[in-house]
């Protein structure tokens, strides 16, 4: 289905984004890409970003999109090495949560919390990363109990084969063929929003059959980007296929999964289909992305863009085209 797209902010890269609704407004938290001159690798290291700017807007296809500025830099967090990548807020008592993945200085993705008394920041860091994490691409859900979740995990240059069982491995294990996929991550936040309150727990994707699914079926399992949003009583878990390039979804019971898959949200875009976000606002729900048109296909130089999202009556999502 081809959809009308909008993109956000034309005159700088930006890419992977959150997406939240604060106090009526729409805000956008994504990362920050430049020319950093390294060259292109599976581990990611030419994605060399190192600061945050927030935008607003109150007309998500139409409006004045706002930056806010610059909030959080490398250099303001007291543990960092480098690449500060794609992050995630949360908003609870008064206060809003900056969840970030940042490189420590032995070159190890830890998940950091900085805060801010106003969605826009500036976001203040919390002197360590959170305690066992690990990975990449936070994304926190708010449940209709009041209890937060946040889902991580990416594969290759985020680091999450290096893991099981949240330990770190000896040597890595990225599997193959019929083993089985690795799974994101997802656990139950601390009441003070800094800490995980239990072990990160695996997300578990089913197939038509109820059947886990493989590392080899790269068109439809997990390799980065997790984000979860509820429609009619269903939790949808939405994610990236990373080298293939597709946003799926797979919808459960419970924030813990299992997951069922169902489809494919967006077809490929130029470049690499890497991370999204969906929200509800104003009565309408929108798919907000990245692609790299405007760059003239170099990957690590991204734009943002969105569209709108639609269902059908069974709550299934329209499939969107890409490329259009």
């Amino acid at each position: 289905m081809k959809k009308e797209k909008r993109y956000l902010v034309p005159g700088d890269y930006m890419a992977d984004p959150a997406v939240h609704v604060f106090n009526g407004r729409l805000y956008i938290y994504p990362s920050h890409d430049w020319e950093s001159g390294i060259g292109e690798n599976d581990n990611g290291d030419h994605f060399d970003m190192k600061d945050y700017h927030v935008f607003s807007t109150d007309d998500v296809m139409n409006g004045e999109i706002v930056d806010h500025g610059k909030v959080l830099e490398v250099k303001d967090i007291p543990w960092a090495g480098r690449q500060l990548w794609d992050c995630d807020v949360a908003f609870k008592d008064g206060k809003y949560y900056m969840y970030f993945p940042l490189k420590d200085q032995n070159d190890i993705f830890r998940i950091g919390v900085a805060v801010s008394e106003k969605p826009e920041g500036p976001f203040i860091p919390e002197p360590d990363p959170m305690r066992g994490s690990y990975s990449i691409d936070p994304a926190i859900f708010k449940d209709e109990d009041g209890s937060y979740y946040m889902y991580f995990g990416g594969l290759w240059g985020g680091q999450l084969q290096r893991y099981e069982d949240n330990k770190a491995l000896e040597c890595a294990h990225l599997p193959e063929g019929e083993e089985l996929a690795l799974p994101s991550r997802v656990a139950r936040l601390s009441d003070d929003m800094l800490q995980f309150a239990e072990e990160p727990k695996p997300i578990i994707i089913l197939d038509e059959n109820g059947k886990r699914l493989t590392a080899g079926d790269n068109e439809r399992r997990f390799f980065e980007a997790s984000w979860v949003h509820k429609y009619s009583g269903k939790y949808y878990f939405t994610y990236s296929t990373g080298d293939t390039h597709l946003l799926c979804y797979a919808t459960g019971d419970s924030p813990y999964g299992p997951f069922t898959y169902q489809g494919v949200i967006l077809t490929p875009v130029v470049g690499w289909t890497t991370h999204h976000a969906i929200a509800e606002f104003k009565g309408k729900w929108y798919l907000f992305h990245h692609d790299c048109v405007p760059s003239e296909g170099q990957t690590w130089l991204r734009s943002l863009k969105v569209c709108e999202l639609e269902y059908d009556k069974d709550g299934k999502i329209l499939t969107i085209e890409g490329t259009d």
